[in-house]
């Protein structure tokens, strides 16, 4: 009799007999198991497959200019000097194809073929700017995230300033700084 007093007791306040508070704290723990093996997987996943990549292509550039500059003191070549440089503002563009949810940020330098052709490019930097703008923007986020793809778009973007240009050329683009998000 007294079972059934505390039992109406309990449903007079709204309050759930113990047994009933066991639940949330079991979902609680398989929840925060679950995260732990997601955050190991990632790691893992990371280390072994991401990491692993982008070691191997530092690796292999490292070893190629390597190969370069002892081929370079062996012959007795000295290595070319960069020709005049011009920097450009850096560039921030959503990427196509993302509903912008990805962006782009670039800094470029351009490798003039000689000195004189400044003047030209700081007269048709709008033009220039606009048409590099234009670019970055069409670009998809599998176009620019490969190293191929990197090397294509510095082609594009000196193939673009040079339609502007009648003195001299860019002899090539420079990314000094590249972040996509």
């Amino acid at each position: 009799m007294a079972e059934l007093e505390d039992e109406d007791l309990l449903a007079q306040l709204d309050i759930a007999p113990p047994e009933a508070k066991k639940f949330p704290l079991m979902k609680a723990l398989l929840i925060v198991m679950i995260l732990a093996l997601l955050g190991g997987g990632g790691y893992f996943a990371y280390t072994k497959f991401i990491a692993g990549a982008l070691m191997g292509a530092k690796s292999g550039a490292e070893s190629e200019s390597k190969q370069n500059d002892t081929s370079d003191t062996e012959s007795g070549a000295k290595d070319e000097d960069l020709g005049a440089m011009y920097s450009l503002d850096p560039f921030i563009v959503n990427l196509a194809g993302s509903q912008g949810k990805r962006f782009l940020k670039v800094t470029v330098a351009l490798e003039l073929s000689s000195l004189e052709i400044r003047n030209e490019l700081k007269e048709n930097e709008e033009k220039i700017l606009d048409s590099i703008l234009i670019l970055l923007s069409s670009k998809t986020f599998e176009d620019v995230y490969s190293i191929q793809g990197k090397f294509k778009l510095k082609d594009e973007i000196a193939t673009r300033v040079n339609r502007f240009m009648v003195l001299g050329h860019v002899k090539d683009v420079y990314f000094s700084e590249f972040v996509i998000q």
